[in-house]
């Protein structure tokens, strides 16, 4: 029976907190709103389009009995994240824990890119995630809030860097030293601060943009992965809702990679072995032997 689909934390895991989900109202960020309400947390979504929001609002306070507040915010611009902050301590009194979920990306050889299409990619990632962390973490800091949650999410290649999403990339790597750094420097004032690195967890917003026309039918994902699948929403709803949750209050400054195996596959030196077939093994193996007995 398969159930790495299935919901992973025991009911009420998540209860009283108070999790601010950026890029919450689709995708992603929608699939791990949904699970933390679902395990009793209240749940701000935000992003630019309003009305979307408050869609996703009623859809997900209607499947869960959760309550949800929708706050139009522009992670670029820090007083509509300052608003943000006071929208959610006006509904809810407090915040507990923030997902810096919020990105953009695209597939383009970097020669093609304007300054402003890079610049748009670096404003959204890591300059929303800092926008986001620094008013956040100044209130914890300024209330004396003794335990509070940041996750971030990344990438694999934000330690490898990656060719045709150089922005993003570059984006990425930020975030990933900006969790490592405010893990050992905020820990102090109760702070966590941990990341998590997914593979493929194909959304059709986010595929439709980097993958479009039949790009996605030549590129077959599941090809690159050793378990060949791609990832289901709640498996990544797991990790995150666990990681959110006091269940990992010992783990800190981590990023955890949930891709498959994908960029392991991508990093090893003779991987692309994998595509030998079974008769040429055979004949390599014969060879091997007859160089031995001479």
């Amino acid at each position: 029976m398969v159930k790495f689909n299935k919901p992973m934390l025991k009911e009420g895991s998540l209860d009283g907190d108070v999790i601010v989900v950026t890029g919450g109202g689709s995708g992603l960020g929608k699939a791990m709103s949904t699970y933390f309400l679902e395990l009793g947390a209240k749940v701000v979504i935000s992003s630019r389009n309003i009305e979307k929001l408050k869609n996703t609002a009623k859809e997900l306070e209607e499947k869960t009995g959760g309550k949800v507040l929708a706050v139009q915010c522009d992670v670029r611009h820090y007083d509509q994240v300052e608003a943000m902050l006071a929208a959610t301590l006006k509904e809810f009194g407090k915040v507990d824990g923030l997902l810096n979920n919020a990105a953009g990306n695209f597939i383009s050889p970097t020669e093609r890119l304007s300054s402003n299409a890079f610049d748009t990619i670096i404003d959204i990632v890591l300059k929303g995630t800092k926008n986001c962390t620094l008013a956040f973490g100044k209130h914890w800091i300024d209330i004396k809030q003794k335990k509070a949650t940041v996750l971030n999410i990344v990438t694999t290649y934000a330690w490898t860097g990656s060719a045709y999403v150089v922005p993003s990339a570059t984006a990425k790597a930020g975030v990933l030293a900006m969790t490592r750094s405010l893990a050992v420097e905020w820990a102090k004032y109760g702070m966590r601060f941990n990341a998590i690195a997914p593979g493929p967890f194909p959304t059709k917003g986010a595929w439709d943009r980097l993958l479009p026309g039949d790009l996605k039918d030549k590129f077959d994902m599941k090809k690159k992965i050793p378990l060949r699948r791609v990832g289901e929403h709640q498996e990544l709803a797991n990790l995150a809702a666990y990681l959110m949750s006091d269940f990992s209050s010992y783990i800190n400054g981590e990023v955890v990679t949930i891709d498959g195996g994908e960029w392991l596959q991508g990093a090893g030196e003779f991987n692309m072995l994998e595509s030998v077939p079974q008769e040429m093994w055979d004949m390599l193996e014969m060879m091997i032997r007859s160089k031995k007995k001479k």
